[in-house]
């Protein structure tokens, strides 16, 4: 599903302002939609992180920029691993019943 901005401010319980802060540190990449910026789900599931991480357990920016990365990679690899399953099962599938 994509949200307007003002939809995704509402849904994250953010302000306009610390939403641009979040834009300009990269922690969250938005699409540019026709007029406005428009924000996925795994947008606002990564606010709400960002929120966990500064608000209750009080991570620092730089702090939250190395989390967002590690978890950026740890995504990356799941993805990665994923594909090299999915191309092991569809050799494993093809060679069945070869001698």
């Amino acid at each position: 599903m994509i949200l307007t901005k003002m939809d995704f401010l509402e849904r994250a319980h953010l302000d306009r302002q610390t939403l641009e802060v979040w834009i300009k540190e990269e922690w969250l990449i938005p699409t540019r939609a026709e007029h406005d910026l428009a924000f996925s789900e795994a947008d606002l599931a990564r606010a709400k992180l960002i929120r966990e991480l500064t608000e209750d357990m009080g991570v620092n920016r730089e702090g939250v920029g190395i989390v967002l990365h590690l978890v950026d990679q740890v995504h990356g690899l799941r993805r990665a691993m994923a594909e090299v399953l999915k191309s092991i099962h569809q050799r494993s599938g093809s060679t069945r019943g070869v001698p």
